[in-house]
C-alpha cells in the first residue's frame, strides 16, 4: 500500500495530517554520541545472550546497526511512514511476547528481555532526538541488569566493565547535549566542513582525555568493588517468584522406587542400578565411576576403590550455606548401606497451573529458619533432587516428584544439564544446650530402623565405643561421664577425626566377602600385605563407623549422602559444587528436635555449615581470605582477630535491626528509634572528630596565623567566607559592608596584624588578638540571642 493510499483512509489520513502539523523534532547531531549509545545497546544484547547461554538475540545486533544508520541519515525528516511501520511492528512484538509468556510463567526474565530487544530494534529506525537516544541508553542498562540476574559465571564481568567504559564518555556527551554546549560551540566556531565532521571526536578528546577517562574508570570500579565488598547479604527474599526450568514432559509411568544413576552399571556395561563397575551389584570389589558419585543409589557398596575426576555439577544460590542433602540410608549391610523402605517412597503431584509441590509444611523442631535455594544443574545427575534439610516446598518442572522415608526427593527423570529448580526449607537451628538435654525417649519407629547393628560385630564395637568414652573421662579428670547423646556423638566424631590411628588410606585393600567394613576400620584389615595392620579407610568409611558406633550404644543414627557447600563465588553470589564435593555423613536423632548431622571425616568441619553461620558479609570475608593468603602468618592472625571482631559486631547490629522488622509495628518503631539514636551518636562523634582535627591543625600553625584562621572560620560559619582571590585587607574592607562598625574594626585590626606578621615578621600582641577574636564571637552570639529571644 502506497503513501497516497494511506492518506485516503479516514483515520490514517487525519492522524497523518496531525503528525505533519507538529513542529519538526530537535535532532541530535552528535555522531559520536549516537555511536556510543548504539555500542551500549549492543553490549546489553550480547550480555543477555552470554548470561542465558543461548544465541537467541544476536540477530538484533546487525539489524539495530542498520536501523541506527538509517535514522542518522533521515534524522531531519518526519519519517511518518516509518513511524506507522514501527507502531505495527511493536504491536506484533507485543503479541509474540504474550504468546511466549504463557509458556514461561515460571521465569519471565528472558521473555521480557526479548521483548525489550525487539522494541529497541524497532526504535533504532527512528532516533532523531537526544531523548530518543536516552531511551536506548536506558534499554541497554536494563538489558545489562537482566543479564546480571541470569548470569552464573564470571563471563559477565568483562561485559560489565566494557559497558561501564562506554557509559562514562556517553554520559559526558549526553550531559553536554542537555546543556546545549554542542550548539554553543557550533555558533562560536566558524570552521570548514572537514572540521565540522571531526568536531564530535575533538569535542570528546577535549572533554574526557584518555588519561582522565582511565582515572575516572579506575575510581568508579574501585568504589564499586568497595561497596560490593561491604554490601550485606540480607537473610530474606522479598519476591516469591522463583526460577524454574520450562516444563518437562516424560513418557511412561513414574516409578517412585527407581533411582537412575548413570554411573551405576550391572555386569560392567549396561545402565542400571548396580554398584559400580564391580562383579556383584550388592557387594564385592570394584571401582568407582570417574564421573558419578557411587553413594547416590538405593544400595551402595563401600568395597569400591578409586577416585573421581573433579567436575562442576551444579551452581546454587542460597540464603545460607549448608549440606545439599540428596538421600539417606537406614540399613547397614556389612560393606555398605541400603534404603530398606524404598518401596514406601510417596508420590506427590502438583497442579498444572503451578510449579509448587508442598512437601513438609509442618516443621518438627521448635525453632527453624526459612532458607530459599535455587539450583542450576551444570552436568548430568541422578534423578535425586539435592536440597537443604527439611524441605517444605519444591518448585520443579515435572508434574510429579516423590519423597522417600528418609526425606530424599526424587524426580521422574534424571537431572539434565541446564535444569533449574527452587527449594524452600525450614532448616532447624542447632542449639547445643537444648540438644544436650533431650534425653533418650525415642519413638518406636526410630528405635525400629535406626538402632540395628550386625550381631557378629555388635558386642565388639560397643566395647570399643564405651572404652573410648571412658578414656575421655579419665583424660579430662572428671568424675562425671559423658551421659548425653549429643555429647557422645560430638566426642566420637571428634575422636575419629583426630585420632592418628585412623587415617584416610588411599592404598586400601579390598574386603573379602566375610569381612565387615566397621570391624576392619577399627581393628585392622586381615588381608594386608607384608603383615602390616591397616586401620582407617576412605572418607565415607569414617561416617559409616561413627553411625554404627552410635547405634551400638543405643543412639539412633543413619547415613546421609549429599554435596558439601562448595566454593562460594562472591561476584556471582553462587556456590560452585563439584562431583568431588559429594560424601556421606552421619545424622543423629534427638527427641522433639529431629535429625542433626555430624561429620567425622578428617579435613571437614565437625558440624556442617547451616543457618547458625553468619553470611551477612560473606563477600567481604571471601575477599579478606584472598588477601590474607599473601600475608605472613603472625600478621594474618592478628588481623583475623580484629576483622572478625568488627564483622561480628556489625553483623550483630544488622541482625538486631532485621529482627525488629519482623515484630510488627512495635518492632518497626523500635528499629526507627534505634536508627535515629545511632545516627545522632554517629553525627556527634563525627563533629567531635572534626573539631579535634581542626584544633590539631590550628596548633601546628604559627600563633598569628592560627588566630587569623580562627577568625575566618567563625565568619565563614555566618556565611561570610573569604575567597581565594581576596587579599586579607580586601576581605576586611568588604566586611565593612556586612558587619557593624565595632566588628569591622576588629576584623581589620586582626587582618592588619596578620599582614604585618606575614610580610614583616612582626608578632604583635597575641593575647590582645585572641581576645579580639573571642569578643567577635561573643558579639555574634549576643545578636543571635536577641533575634530568637
Amino acid at each position: 500500500m502506497t503513501t497516497d493510499n494511506l492518506r485516503k483512509i479516514p483515520f490514517f489520513g487525519k492522524l497523518w495530517e496531525q503528525i505533519e502539523a507538529m513542529p519538526p523534532p530537535v535532532t541530535e547531531d552528535s555522531l559520536l554520541l549516537r555511536i556510543l549509545v548504539q555500542l551500549l545497546v549492543i553490549v546489553g544484547i550480547v550480555a543477555t545472550d552470554v548470561a542465558s547461554e543461548e544465541n537467541l538475540n544476536l540477530w538484533a545486533v546487525p539489524v539495530s546497526i542498520v536501523g541506527a544508520t538509517w535514522s542518522w541519515y533521515r534524522r531531519r525528516d518526519r519519517n511518518v511512514a516509518a513511524k506507522f511501520c514501527i507502531a505495527i511492528g511493536m504491536l506484533v512484538a507485543l503479541f509474540a511476547f504474550f504468546s511466549r509468556l504463557v509458556g514461561e510463567l515460571n521465569d519471565t526474565r528472558l521473555v521480557l528481555a526479548q521483548l525489550l530487544i525487539q522494541v529497541q530494534v524497532l526504535h533504532s529506525f527512528d532516533l532523531p532526538r537526544r531523548k530518543d537516544l536516552g531511551y536506548s541508553m536506558v534499554i541497554g542498562l536494563i538489558l545489562l541488569g537482566v543479564a546480571g540476574t541470569l548470569s552464573q559465571t564470571l563471563t559477565f564481568g568483562p561485559l560489565l566493565l566494557l559497558f561501564l567504559a562506554l557509559a562514562l564518555p556517553t554520559l559526558v556527551l549526553d550531559y553536554r547535549s542537555r546543556l546545549g554546549l554542542s550548539q554553543l560551540d557550533k555558533t562560536k566556531q566558524n570552521v570548514e566542513d572537514q572540521d565540522k565532521k571531526n568536531k564530535n571526536w575533538s569535542l570528546f578528546a577535549a572533554t574526557l582525555s584518555p588519561k582522565s577517562f582511565g582515572l575516572l574508570l579506575l575510581i568508579t570500579v574501585g568504589l564499586g568493588l568497595t561497596i560490593f565488598a561491604f554490601l550485606p547479604r540480607l537473610p530474606g527474599y522479598q519476591l516469591r517468584t522463583f526460577p524454574v526450568s520450562a516444563p518437562i514432559e516424560y513418557k511412561g509411568e513414574f516409578d517412585s522406587r527407581s533411582i537412575l544413576n548413570p554411573g551405576y552399571v550391572r555386569g560392567g556395561n549396561q545402565k542400571g542400578s548396580g554398584t559400580g563397575r564391580g562383579r556383584n551389584p550388592d557387594k564385592g570389589p570394584g571401582e568407582v565411576d570417574s564421573t558419578f558419585y557411587y553413594g547416590f543409589n538405593q544400595r551402595i557398596n563401600q568395597n569400591l576403590r578409586g577416585e573421581m575426576t573433579p567436575q562442576v555439577v551444579m551452581r546454587v544460590r542460597s540464603q545460607a550455606a549448608g549440606f545439599w542433602r540428596v538421600l539417606g540410608f537406614d540399613k547397614y549391610t556389612g560393606q555398605g548401606w541400603e534404603i530398606s523402605r524404598n518401596e514406601k517412597a510417596q508420590k506427590i503431584n502438583r497442579p498444572r497451573w503451578s510449579y509448587q509441590f508442598y512437601l513438609n509444611p509442618f516443621p518438627n523442631a521448635p525453632r527453624t529458619q526459612e532458607v530459599i535455594q535455587s539450583y542450576t544443574i551444570v552436568a548430568q545427575l541422578p534423578n535425586l533432587i539435592p536440597a537443604l534439610n527439611k524441605a517444605k516446598e519444591l518448585y520443579f518442572p515435572t508434574t510429579d516428584v516423590a519423597i522417600d522415608a528418609e526425606g530424599g526427593l526424587r524426580s521422574p527423570v534424571e537431572l539434565a544439564e541446564g535444569l533449574t529448580y527452587t527449594v524452600i526449607s525450614n532448616v532447624p537451628y542447632r542449639d547445643r544446650d537444648l540438644l544436650d538435654k533431650t534425653g533418650t525417649d525415642y519413638p518406636k519407629n526410630i528405635r525400629k530402623f535406626y538402632l540395628d547393628v550386625p550381631p557378629k560385630i555388635a558386642a565388639k564395637v560397643r566395647a570399643k565405643t564405651e572404652e573410648i568414652l571412658l578414656a575421655r573421662t579419665r583424660v579430662a579428670k572428671s568424675d562425671r561421664a559423658i551421659d548425653s547423646p549429643y555429647e557422645k556423638a560430638l566426642y566420637l566424631a571428634q575422636y575419629l577425626k583426630q585420632n592418628p590411628n585412623y587415617k584416610i588410606e588411599k592404598a586400601l585393600p579390598y574386603l573379602e566377602e566375610n569381612e565387615d567394613l566397621v570391624e576392619s576400620f577399627l581393628f585392622g584389615y586381615q588381608n594386608t600385605q607384608g603383615g602390616k595392620n591397616i586401620t582407617g579407610g576412605y572418607p565415607d568409611h569414617f561416617s559409616t563407623v561413627l553411625t554404627i558406633m552410635l547405634r551400638s550404644i543405643g543412639i539412633p543414627a543413619r547415613m546421609v549422602g549429599g554435596f558439601d557447600t562448595g566454593e562460594f563465588n562472591p561476584f556471582t553470589g553462587l556456590y560452585i559444587v563439584k562431583n568431588t564435593d559429594a560424601f556421606l555423613m552421619t545424622e543423629v536423632y534427638f527427641p522433639n528436635y529431629g535429625w542433626f548431622a555430624f561429620n567425622p571425616i578428617p579435613g571437614y568441619p565437625l558440624i556442617p555449615a547451616s543457618v547458625e553461620d553468619n553470611q551477612t558479609f560473606s563477600a567481604l570475608e571471601s575477599f579478606w581470605k584472598w588477601v590474607a593468603g599473601w600475608l605472613p602468618t603472625p600478621l594474618r592472625s592478628g588481623l583475623d582477630s580484629v576483622i572478625g571482631f568488627v564483622i561480628g559486631w556489625i553483623s550483630l547490629i544488622v541482625g538486631w535491626f532485621l529482627a525488629q522488622l519482623t515484630k510488627g509495628w512495635v518492632g518497626l518503631f523500635t528499629g526507627l528509634i534505634a536508627a535515629i539514636a545511632f545516627g545522632f551518636m554517629g553525627w556527634l562523634i563525627w563533629q567531635l572528630w572534626r573539631k579535634w582535627r581542626y584544633r590539631r591543625w590550628l596548633g601546628k600553625l604559627p600563633p598569628v596565623e592560627g588566630v587569623y584562621q580562627e577568625m575566618l572560620k567563625d565568619l565563614a560559619s555566618r556565611g561570610f567566607a573569604k575567597t581565594r582571590a581576596q587579599t586579607p585587607l580586601e576581605y576586611a574592607e568588604a566586611m565593612r559592608q556586612n558587619q557593624g562598625t565595632d566588628e569591622a574594626d576588629v576584623i581589620e585590626e586582626v587582618s592588619q596584624a596578620y599582614v604585618r606578621w606575614k610580610y614583616g615578621g612582626e608578632m604583635g600582641n597575641l593575647n590582645q588578638l585572641r581576645q579580639l577574636v573571642e569578643n567577635l564571637r561573643k558579639s555574634h552570639l549576643k545578636q543571635l540571642k536577641k533575634r530568637w529571644f
